[in-house]
């Protein structure tokens, strides 16, 4: 594990192995790290088929330093923009978990046509903070006031911060086109209770490219960390890519 340290102070933990590109980047879903099960079983893949594969801790979570209070969408943003430039990577698979398929979006807009040359999304959960949250949990959050969820993953509520749904709230994307015209595939399960998988439907029909699939899991819940699950992730990272 290594780190880079921002001009800021922030130290931002990640894992790197060289090889072909275009280089795999994952995006960890929220409160989540490099050290997942789907995020280790990608840079192994990576490293057997000689692909370059960067991993990374958001600023909070895992071995980088921080607050989670502190943490944004463009934040988290600005780390994984400036780990890329940091390992020199051309062009990028971009491949998002949850949250992380949201900023995925961000990352791809921001990088360009000629830096991105796919997009992954897992269980993608662009827009959450508009479409995941009752009307009472929004007052609390406008308020300035954290709200506590019961977390399905483990014994500590899941916190969402005034901050992270402010800075979520302006970078919504499913209310117009983005302009994003590489491959992009979205797997999502059926069974999932914590994004609804019409959103991975929504998402297809707002990207501008033309080659978009989405495969629908029908027993798959939101992790999608089955064996099975992660071979059908692993196909879909690795099957050939426009070189970089």
């Amino acid at each position: 594990m290594s780190t880079l340290s921002l001009p800021d102070g922030r130290r931002i933990a990640y894992r790197f192995t060289d090889g072909a590109g275009p280089a795999l980047v994952f995006l960890p879903g929220y409160m989540s790290d490099m050290a997942g099960s789907k995020a280790t079983a990608l840079f192994a893949a990576a490293q057997a088929a000689g692909r370059a594969c960067l991993l990374l801790d958001y600023s909070g979570c895992g071995a980088s330093d921080g607050a989670f209070a502190d943490g944004t969408l463009g934040r988290w943003c600005e780390e994984v923009l400036a780990l890329i430039d940091h390992c020199r990577l051309g062009r990028v698979v971009l491949v998002g978990s949850s949250m992380g398929g949201w900023l995925m979006l961000l990352a791809a807009l921001a990088l360009g046509p000629d830096r991105v040359a796919a997009l992954v999304g897992i269980a993608a959960a662009p827009d959450f903070t508009q479409w995941g949250y009752t009307p009472a949990q929004k007052a609390e959050l406008v308020a300035g006031r954290t709200v506590l969820e019961d977390n399905p993953y483990g014994p500590e509520p899941t916190p969402t911060h005034p901050r992270f749904w402010a800075d979520g709230e302006r970078n919504r994307v499913l209310d117009r086109e983005l302009p994003i015209d590489c491959p992009v595939r979205l797997l999502h399960g059926q069974a999932d209770g914590d994004v609804p998988w019409e959103i991975s439907l929504r998402l297809a029909e707002r990207l501008r490219s033309a080659d978009v699939q989405v495969t629908l899991v029908k027993d798959g819940d939101h992790r999608l960390s089955r064996e099975a699950d992660i071979a059908l992730i692993l196909r879909t990272v690795l099957a050939p890519a426009p070189a970089g």
